[in-house]
């Protein structure tokens, strides 16, 4: 079982910001930025607001402060959890993922023991060709600047990977402070993938790019048979995660 909960809009929309069926009504007019002790806290009218374990919300950058500080300010009469990622990325750091670094780590290394880019399509061929040009690089990249060399495969049969390389993933993860490894553990099952994950938070490749990296398989069907209405909305849904834990990344890194 995930040690975190996922970002969905319509699971985030069931359990609300707090556990309850009652609407929550917007109580504050400013929100605002401020920095102080332990990092930069977000305030609705000089008070900063609770995370769901009753902690403060206080993150460990000015940008991704204002992040969260944005969906806050762009709440109408009632609080609606499904427009605040942000904030609930910053919650589930604070409340639970600084308790279970470990766990998380090894959910994100174990991502990488079958990680999307290394299940080459038998064919049709030009799938293939697409996988190889497209992946193959980001395979490279991981080997040379992370240290964790993965091999590739044909078909969905399972290849056991180097151990040491999932070793090195966990440590990579375990590196980062909790608001990162959070997003690392949320974009890792997004994409299907531990190294395009890193590369998400490292900087290395755009929301926009490493979703349609972690897509060709589907890319490829719909430009075959084309895509329905549900199946659009899904990637929709998707593609804006992607967005959103690609600006939480800069935020975090932001002066």
């Amino acid at each position: 079982m995930s040690h975190i909960p996922p970002l969905d809009p319509n699971v985030a929309a069931r359990k609300g910001f707090r556990e309850s069926e009652e609407r929550l009504k917007r109580f504050w007019a400013a929100v605002d930025v401020v920095e102080g002790e332990g990092g930069w806290a977000v305030t609705l009218d000089g008070r900063t607001p609770k995370t769901p374990a009753h902690a403060r919300l206080v993150l460990p950058t000015g940008a991704a402060a204002r992040l969260v500080a944005d969906e806050w300010a762009a709440q109408g009469e009632f609080i609606d959890p499904a427009t605040m990622p942000a904030t609930r990325l910053a919650s589930t750091a604070i409340d639970r993922v600084s308790r279970v670094r470990e766990a998380v780590a090894d959910e994100i290394a174990a991502f990488s023991g079958s990680d999307l880019l290394c299940y080459l399509a038998e064919h049709p061929t030009a799938l293939v060709a697409e996988q190889v040009r497209d992946w193959t690089p980001w395979r490279d990249w991981a080997a040379i600047e992370l240290g964790v060399v993965l091999e590739p495969a044909e078909g969905i049969c399972h290849r056991a990977q180097d151990p040491a390389a999932i070793a090195r993933v966990r440590d990579l993860a375990l590196r980062l402070d909790d608001f990162a490894l959070t997003g690392l553990a949320m974009a890792t099952p997004l994409l299907g993938s531990a190294v395009l994950a890193l590369a998400l938070q490292r900087g290395r490749l755009s929301g926009e790019a490493v979703f349609d990296l972690s897509r060709l398989d589907e890319a490829f069907q719909e430009r075959q048979w084309g895509v329905d209405a549900e199946a659009a909305d899904r990637t929709a849904a998707r593609r804006a995660e992607a967005g959103l834990l690609d600006r939480w990344f800069r935020a975090l890194t932001a002066l």
